[in-house]
């Protein structure tokens, strides 16, 4: 009976972990989907990257910081970034890639499997920075947190003219 109670326990424990851990997961795509945060160009690299600051919200530092680098992406495709003023940066603002309001909509089934969870987004984004003080601010029950992330915006903008989503700069002329 010991033996049964031991196998079970090793059998069931690792599975209510995993579940545990899905759980999160989901939730954390949870308040992705609602795209609540904040982006602002900090500089525009010689490689055509994009170095941004993401404000991300959420009840877990971490998981502020892993859903980050889809918030980059998204930004950068259906809301710009935010000019920073700064005198040292004066960095300007950038216009949406994607100018149809509609897009996400009409290409859903593009965005949905580009922003899961391991999705094509992850190609065009790295961290940059995402320690240091004034990064992370306790706002009641959630946090608001600050993370710097590279953005290969020149391939984003490729990879979202090969599906047709938007235009091709050659087409205009």
């Amino acid at each position: 009976m010991k033996r049964f109670v031991v196998i079970l326990m090793l059998v069931l424990l690792p599975a209510m972990l995993f579940a545990g851990q899905k759980n999160k997961t989901k939730k954390a795509n949870a308040e992705t989907a609602a795209w609540r945060y904040e982006i602002q160009n900090e500089a525009v690299g010689a490689d055509n990257t994009v170095l941004v600051r993401v404000w991300s919200y959420s009840k877990s530092v971490d998981v502020a910081r892993k859903q980050a680098l889809k918030n980059a992406v998204h930004g950068l495709i259906f809301k710009g970034a935010a000019a920073n003023n700064d005198r040292s940066k004066r960095a300007r603002a950038l216009k949406p890639l994607v100018s149809d309001p509609n897009a996400e909509q009409t290409y859903a089934s593009f965005f949905d499997s580009f922003f899961a969870d391991g999705g094509d987004y992850a190609r065009y984004v790295s961290v940059a920075n995402s320690s240091g003080a004034g990064n992370v601010v306790k706002m009641g029950k959630e946090y608001k947190v600050a993370v710097y992330v590279t953005v290969q915006y020149s391939e984003l903008r490729n990879r979202l003219e090969s599906e047709g989503i938007i235009k091709s700069l050659d087409s205009i002329f």
